[in-house]
Formats: structure tokens, C-alpha cells, sequence
């Protein structure tokens, strides 16, 4: 059985320690190459990546790794448990140096289709979330919820770099014209810390820019679904997502 209390512990300062390394390279000045699928990958990803897996590999040997910079494991089949690592998740934002901030490194189990731990670290915010089926959700180690729709009406989060008009449509039919734009997966994470009540989502993703804030929004009582409502699961083909929303009480 696992203990997600003690995974958590040994993570959360894995996480802290990538997310040192990347700024690290955030403050020096940022360079990227272009990956094969055309995305871009920098020095920051690959020394996250390096410190992750190694406690990873060490401390749960057991426990398989798909990660986003280890193109080998994208063409493993999904087990029933394996971790899903973004080392630097929101790189366009990470390239910006905007002040934003709005990058995180990720690190999330999944178990049978659903990740049933995650921790989420942004480094330029010093915000670190994590949460677990078991011990609910957290923030710099106070517990967060998701809130009670506002009555002034739902607050969305939206992407960054890849807000479209399905999004937008969406947005209009629901009626919900207060959004904030942020990148990486802190949109998850500004749900489930009742800063935001939905992140509709509609262009495309891949499983680890995703899990790790999707078990945080579930630890702190929210969810993520399709958007015909039924259950949006874990281990697809190649490891890609289709049109998700992640919500909280709406």
C-alpha cells in the first residue's frame, strides 16, 4: 500500500532542489533548443530532469518513469503505477522572464488511470503545492480547498501561450467572463487553492504537463473530466490528453 505522506516528504525538497537548478539558469540567461515535436527544451529542463530521476530511481526502483525529456519512455505501455515528471513545465513562460513567474516543475503518480499523488513547485513564486488521495491538499504546507463559486460568478484560469477559440466558446457558454491567464500547471493549482473556480482546456497537452496539478486539485476536492463529464484518465496512447475542464464546485 502506498504511503503518499512519505512520497510527498521525499519530493517535495526533490522538487525544491529543480527547481534551485532552474533558477539558477532563469538568472544567468536563457538559451533553448528545439525538440523533434518543435517544443523548445533548455539547460533548466535537463538539470531538473537529472536531479528528479535520480531520487526517483533511488528511492521508488520499483516504480516506472515516463518523463517528458526521456523520449524513450513515451512509447512504454502505461502500467498501473508509474510516475509522470515535467521537469520544467510552461517553458514559453519560462523564456519569457516576464516577472510572471508562471512555471513549475512536476512530478505526479498515477494509479490505475488516476493520479493519486502530486507535487507542483514554482520556483520564481516559491509556491510549493502538493496533495494525495489519502492526505488532502496542500501549500507551503497549509492545507488549501477549492472555494464556493463567488456571487459574482466563476472565475476561469486560462492558458498563457495557448488560449483558443474553443476556449473562449466555451468560456461564452457558460457565461463566465472573469478569467486569469496564467501558464504551466499553477492553473490547477490556483483551483484547488480557491483563487480560481475552472480551467477549461481545449488545445493540446501531454500527460505530465497535467498530472501533478490534476492530483493536487483532486487532493484539495475538485476534479477533472472530459468535457461530456465523464472521467478524464491516465495512460493513453502516447501519453496524450485530449480537451479536459478542471473545476472546482461548479
Amino acid at each position: 500500500m502506498t504511503n503518499y505522506s512519505k512520497m510527498i516528504e521525499v519530493l517535495e525538497p526533490v522538487a525544491r532542489e529543480a527547481g534551485n537548478a532552474i533558477m539558477e539558469v532563469y538568472r544567468k540567461g536563457v538559451t533553448a533548443k528545439t525538440k523533434g515535436d518543435g517544443s523548445p527544451v533548455t539547460e533548466a529542463d535537463q538539470r531538473a530532469e537529472a536531479i528528479i530521476l535520480k531520487t526517483l530511481k533511488s528511492e521508488f526502483p520499483e516504480i516506472t518513469i515516463i518523463s517528458e525529456e526521456n523520449a524513450a519512455s513515451h512509447s512504454l505501455a502505461a502500467p498501473e503505477r508509474f510516475f509522470l515528471v515535467d521537469p520544467l513545465d510552461g517553458t514559453k513562460e519560462f523564456l519569457k522572464q516576464d516577472g510572471k513567474g508562471s512555471f513549475t516543475v512536476n512530478i505526479a503518480l498515477v494509479e490505475n488511470g488516476i493520479p493519486t499523488m502530486g507535487v507542483v513547485f514554482a520556483p520564481a513564486l516559491d509556491r510549493m503545492f502538493s496533495g494525495s488521495i489519502k492526505a488532502g491538499a496542500h501549500e507551503n504546507g497549509a492545507g488549501i480547498q477549492i472555494r464556493d463559486v463567488p456571487q459574482e460568478g466563476p472565475v476561469a484560469v486560462a492558458s498563457a501561450s495557448h488560449r483558443d477559440e474553443a476556449t473562449d466558446q466555451w468560456l461564452a457558454k457558460h457565461s463566465i467572463d472573469q478569467t486569469v491567464s496564467i501558464g504551466s500547471s499553477l492553473k490547477f493549482c490556483l483551483v484547488a487553492a480557491g483563487e480560481a473556480d475552472v480551467y477549461p482546456r481545449f488545445g493540446p497537452t501531454m500527460e505530465w504537463d497535467t498530472a501533478a496539478g490534476d492530483a493536487v486539485l483532486r487532493a484539495a476536492g475538485g476534479g477533472v473530466e472530459n468535457p461530456d463529464g465523464s472521467l478524464f484518465a491516465y495512460g493513453k496512447a502516447n501519453y496524450r490528453n485530449g480537451p479536459f475542464v478542471a473545476k472546482g464546485k461548479m
